[in-house]
């Protein structure tokens, strides 16, 4: 009696271990098929580095559930903020270099690929930059501020964003302090200054939109004077940030071949896929705009508490596309950063609208897996 019960005893174990294990194979209903890979990185390490911006509170290692995705699924590291002019360097030659000095040996004790963003950028600049006028006091400003950051990290950050942002939606040139100052020839001499203090470091180009015609035709453009004028110049970087529909996989395709041609490699640097109503008619990132008559329609925070099962099987099916295209061009691409860990964290929570609430990333707010990140984990790689 005591043998058979103990058989039954295991039998009913045995039944409650394969419920179980069926009930995590299915999320919201859904199968959900378990990859062979064990992380974002491992997937992907023989095509390109993929990776993620990382907050502050990351950084000083005080979020302990995205320090684990982040050491387990990633291989390359942007920083979300501590390195941007107004963090850095807020006051003349008063650098601040604790966070950005956390950030950087985060990434060497984990062997990653250390990106720093962002050396020149218009926005998110120290106020003492717009003030200037004098183009010779300028330029000793930027000087400083480069050779200061690249000597400091020499060896250390593998990529620069040297330049953020330069261009209108035109393609032109934007009219930032630097263009005002300095005039046009600014770009070149930067990124000459970047390659003097640190030759063996890729430097990056770094744009929103680059997958709409006349804003890549301007990116080219840049791209190929720089490299005219002997600027050392290695790769674009594409910020992804995209909607469910938009821009095109055939836009972003062309993206790809038309800088790949430049000789320069292609990164997607600050993905994430935006879910909500958006209430212009552009893509893109620029941080000035504002919609504050919108803040509390709900037409614009549709899923202020969860995601539907649709529009997750949408974002899914839209990371899976992107991902097949990425791997159809793997030998151009040589990195893929998602803006942010989960979606928690993810600043398009408030941009261009405060208050929503959005599901751009591959981790959800309770640090889950999405079924988007599963999608790309179970794609069928190419051969080498």
């Amino acid at each position: 009696m005591i043998f058979d019960y103990k058989i039954n005893k295991v039998k009913t174990l045995s039944k409650v271990i394969s419920l179980i294990i069926i009930l995590c194979l299915f999320s919201n209903g859904n199968f959900i098929k378990v990859s062979k890979n064990s992380s974002l990185s491992e997937k992907f390490k023989n095509y390109f580095f993929v990776g993620a911006a990382i907050n502050k509170d990351q950084i000083l290692q005080k979020d302990e559930k995205s320090n684990s995705i982040i050491k387990k699924n990633f291989n390359t590291l942007s920083p979300e903020n501590v390195m941007k002019w107004m963090f850095i360097q807020p006051k003349p030659n008063i650098f601040y270099f604790d966070d950005s000095d956390k950030y950087v040996q985060f990434g060497l004790d984990n062997n990653m690929h250390i990106v720093g963003h962002a050396l020149i950028w218009h926005s998110q600049i120290a106020d003492f930059m717009n003030s200037i006028k004098d183009s010779t006091e300028m330029m000793q400003h930027v000087n400083n501020h480069i050779s200061t950051l690249v000597n400091r990290y020499k060896g250390k950050v593998d990529t620069w964003d040297v330049v953020n942002e330069a261009l209108n939606e035109d393609g032109t040139l934007r009219e930032s302090i630097f263009l005002k100052v300095l005039g046009e020839n600014y770009l070149e001499t930067v990124y000459k200054m970047a390659e003097k203090h640190d030759s063996s470091a890729d430097l990056a180009y770094n744009d929103y939109n680059l997958c709409e015609p006349k804003k890549r035709k301007g990116a080219i453009k840049l791209i190929e004077s720089l490299q005219k004028n002997g600027a050392k110049i290695n790769s674009v970087g594409i910020q992804a940030h995209w909607q469910l529909t938009s821009p095109s996989l055939e836009e972003i395709e062309t993206s790809i071949l038309a800088f790949s041609k430049l000789g320069v490699k292609v990164m997607f640097t600050e993905l994430d896929i935006s879910v909500l109503p958006s209430p212009w008619d552009q893509n893109g990132a620029e941080v000035s705009q504002n919609f504050k008559n919108f803040e509390g329609d709900k037409k614009m925070n549709p899923f202020p508490k969860n995601l539907p099962n649709s529009m997750k099987t949408k974002l899914a099916e839209r990371y899976e596309n992107i991902f097949k295209l990425f791997l159809k061009h793997k030998e151009k691409i040589s990195r893929v950063t998602f803006w942010g860990v989960t979606d928690k964290f993810s600043w398009l929570n408030d941009w261009p609208i405060k208050g929503r609430t959005n599901y751009p990333l591959l981790f959800d707010r309770n640090y889950k897996e999405k079924k988007a990140y599963h999608r790309i984990m179970n794609l069928n790689m190419p051969n080498n």
